[in-house]
């Protein structure tokens, strides 16, 4: 058995029903931004423009604008019903990752620049949701139900 199977028989044998909720609510929140950037995705361009330090083209700038928006609305609509969790998390962490180390250093790294804790809180969040999974109130879990009942009978 390798680490990631360890990792996830762990997490499924200690998950916390309450943790379900925090599950919904960061869903929801990802969701909403994702639908916020299709409606302004100009802002994203610009924000990914003002801070490219990498040197992308222009082709580049829009394949990253639209995998952000992909991975924020699908991924946060399957991370609030719980549906492959794990998957739609690991899919958000390089957008967090980006958020946090690329778009907030130029706004800095200070105590007041609340967007930068909202980004570093989501992307801690996902990481939990990486290890410990979809918990009992879930698609995921209803599907290991019925796949129960379906090989006993």
């Amino acid at each position: 058995m390798n680490l990631v199977h360890k990792i996830e028989r762990w997490g499924d044998g200690y998950h916390a029903k309450w943790t379900d909720i925090i599950r919904i609510c960061l869903g929801l929140f990802i969701l909403l931004k994702g639908i916020t950037f299709i409606g302004d995705t100009d802002a994203v361009k610009s924000l990914l423009l003002t801070n490219n330090k990498l040197e992308f083209s222009g082709l580049m700038i829009m394949g990253i604008v639209h995998y952000i928006v992909f991975a924020h609305v699908v991924g946060g609509f399957f991370l609030m019903i719980g549906l492959m969790t794990r998957f739609f998390a690991v899919i958000q962490i390089p957008v967090l990752l980006g958020g946090v180390f690329f778009v907030n250093i130029a706004r800095s790294f200070n105590l007041l620049n609340s967007e930068l804790w909202l980004s570093v809180i989501v992307l801690l969040l996902l990481i939990m949701f990486w290890i410990i999974g979809s918990g009992p109130y879930s698609v995921d879990q209803e599907m290991k139900k019925v796949h129960k009942t379906d090989t006993k009978t």
